[in-house]
Formats: C-alpha cells, sequence, structure tokens
C-alpha cells in the first residue's frame, strides 16, 4: 500500500551527497576521479512526503553513493517498511537513482531519475519512476532548496501523473554542532502518492552533528483529512503529525 516517499528525505534526495569540486592547489596530491560516500541510521519512523510508511514502528535505514569529480553520481537508498507485505508489496524499500549536480556562481543545480523498487513484491506491482531537479543556494547564513519531483502516469501510483514541490532549509546555529531544519512540500495528482488529489506536508526539526554521527528531531505532519487518508486505504495516525527521532553515521 503506497499511499504516496516517497524525502526525501528524501528522499528526494537527501540520498545524494554535495558534489562541489574544490579547485586544485598547485603541489596538492590530485584528488581520486570516484569518491563512495554512504551511511545508516536508525529512526522512530519512516515519514515520506510527510506520512509513515513504517506505520509509525522504528525503521532502519541505509544509502551508498558513487560520485564523480565531473558532478554525475549514482547510489541507494533503502529503508525498512511495515504493512505492505499483507497486500503483496515488501517490507523493503530499495530507491535506485542517478544525476547531475552543477555549480552555477554560489548555487548548486541537481536533476536527476530516481527508480522505487520494492523486493520482493508480487509482479512488481509497487516499483515507478519519478524525474527530479532542484537548486539549493544561500540565504544569509542559511541554505535552502527548492525543487520538483514528477513522476509520470504508471500503473504502480494509479495510472496518473503526479506532482511534487518542495522547499528545504537549513540553518547552522553560530558557535554550535546544531542545525535548524525547515521543510515543506505539496503534492498534486489523482493518484496513490496523494491522498485527496492535492495535499501539504511540512516539518519543523533540528540536528546536531558530532564528527560522523548525526543526531535529529523533527515535527512532521500534513493536512491529509480523515476521509481522504480512509479512501487511499490508510489508517489517520499515518497522516497525523508526530515528532521523528533519528541517529546516523555517516563515512
Amino acid at each position: 500500500m503506497r499511499v504516496f516517499d516517497h524525502l526525501t528525505t528524501a528522499a528526494i534526495l537527501a540520498a545524494a551527497f554535495p558534489l562541489r569540486a574544490a579547485a586544485q592547489t598547485p603541489g596538492e596530491p590530485t584528488k581520486p576521479p570516484l569518491s563512495v560516500t554512504g551511511g545508516t541510521s536508525l529512526v522512530s519512523q519512516y515519514r515520506f512526503r510527510g506520512i509513515s510508511l513504517s506505520d509509525e514502528k522504528a525503521a532502519v535505514q541505509g544509502t551508498i553513493n558513487l560520485t564523480h569529480r565531473s558532478g554525475a553520481y549514482a547510489g541507494a537508498w533503502a529503508s525498512s517498511l511495515d504493512g505492505f507485505g499483507e497486500l503483496g508489496g515488501s517490507n523493503l524499500e530499495l530507491d535506485l537513482y542517478g544525476g547531475y549536480k552543477l555549480p552555477v556562481g554560489k548555487a548548486t543545480l541537481d536533476a536527476g531519475l530516481l527508480y522505487y523498487a520494492y523486493p520482493g513484491s508480487k509482479g512488481g506491482t509497487f516499483e515507478f519512476f519519478e524525474p527530479y531537479a532542484n537548486v539549493s543556494f544561500p540565504v544569509g547564513p542559511a541554505t535552502t532548496k527548492v525543487g520538483a519531483a514528477f513522476a509520470p502516469a504508471q500503473k504502480a501510483i494509479g495510472g496518473n501523473s503526479n506532482l511534487y514541490l518542495f522547499n528545504d532549509t537549513s540553518l547552522p546555529i553560530a558557535g554550535t554542532p546544531v542545525s535548524l531544519t525547515g521543510h515543506v512540500g505539496w503534492s498534486k495528482g489523482d493518484t496513490t502518492l496523494t491522498p485527496g488529489g492535492s495535499y501539504l506536508d511540512w516539518s519543523l526539526g533540528a540536528a546536531a552533528s558530532w564528527r560522523n554521527l548525526t543526531a535529529g528531531i523533527a515535527y512532521v505532519d500534513t493536512d491529509i483529512g480523515a476521509a481522504d487518508a480512509r479512501r487511499a486505504g490508510a489508517t489517520k495516525t499515518i497522516v497525523d503529525g508526530a515528532v521523528v527521532l533519528s541517529l546516523g553515521a555517516s563515512f
């Protein structure tokens, strides 16, 4: 039962790491053309565009990324789910993606393609793809990102197209390892991704980093009503507001 995922975080995508290449300094060792990054995390629940795909239960997530100094990247992100097995789906989401990041002045342009897979699902019923594009840029001490993801009409999402617009903002607190975070998104489409045809999701939170560890807390909510949630085959609680905790490690 995919009632909407898929953020990110991603999401879109919290999974693609910054790829801006630094200028080479004379005498500095040549940087390798390819690099590998990744990480794992434990979250109190997996919220995709405001909706809990882990049925409000804890989820384990992980990602691995291959980046080229040109700006091209590819990777995979995975999360445990809950409740999909009862509908013939998998209790694992595996997102495969590839794209390109390009610095333009102080901004960074990013565009790519994301494929949502559910290994073990019957006949690939739940799989679909979604192109995305976004631009991130500084606003004073903060960094903001605005973007869009458009899923063309596909059987897995109800035979119609779906549009998702979003803004993510992060504000570091000077002299501390803490950053404040904010998100707002709007989804529209007569699809399984958008209960009621359109809805808003938002979150406010904070994250603190130490070495390769990051801990976060965020309040996540949507404006999806009880009737729309029922028509999508979901309980109201998975679209209600909730506090989500996270703990992650990167490499």
